[in-house]
């Protein structure tokens, strides 16, 4: 699927991410953005995976947990409603998750694996879509949403973090 998501196809918090999310392919734009996030999180040491920019911050360990957390649900939301499920799908709180993930006793290694195997998962996921299923529309977070539109706000929410992790914790 190529072409982003048209206006009709999400609303509310969603369109944050799926505006900063470039035109092209979107699977090979995941792909890429799988692999030049994965070089980013190996070449964090220990010590800069722990730090925090300010006070009551996430780790960057925690910020990249929150991104594999984040594509887990929207995969799943993307799932559902690929496959023509129409129940309505719950939001989730980052103020439980992020802690609940307890991201800082991960190691890197750990961090990258866990990372680069959501992006696998959610490549082949993807991959397997009809251009039909691409198209549908469900409800996540009280939003009606296509699945090309999730697809979009997991590149865009990534973009979104990487942004803040290179002016704010790498500058």
């Amino acid at each position: 699927m190529r072409a982003r998501p048209g206006a009709d196809e999400y609303g509310g918090h969603f369109g944050t991410y799926i505006e900063q999310t470039p035109e092209g392919d979107l699977i090979e734009l995941l792909a890429k953005q799988g692999e030049e996030t994965a070089a980013l999180l190996r070449g964090l040491t220990e010590e800069q995976a722990l730090h925090r920019y300010a006070p009551g911050k996430w780790s960057l360990k925690e910020v990249f947990g929150h991104i594999a957390d984040n594509e887990r649900i929207m995969s799943y939301r993307l799932l559902r409603i690929a496959r023509g499920d129409t129940t309505p799908l719950p939001g989730y709180d980052q103020d439980i998750l992020v802690p609940g993930g307890s991201f800082d006793s991960w190691t890197v290694q750990q961090l990258a694996d866990d990372y680069s195997a959501v992006r696998q998962a959610t490549l082949t996921l993807l991959r397997g879509l009809s251009e039909e299923a691409w198209l549908r529309k469900g409800t996540a977070s009280n939003t009606a949403i296509s699945v090309r539109a999730l697809a979009c706000v997991i590149s865009g929410h990534e973009l979104h973090h990487l942004r803040i992790v290179k002016e704010r914790y790498l500058a």
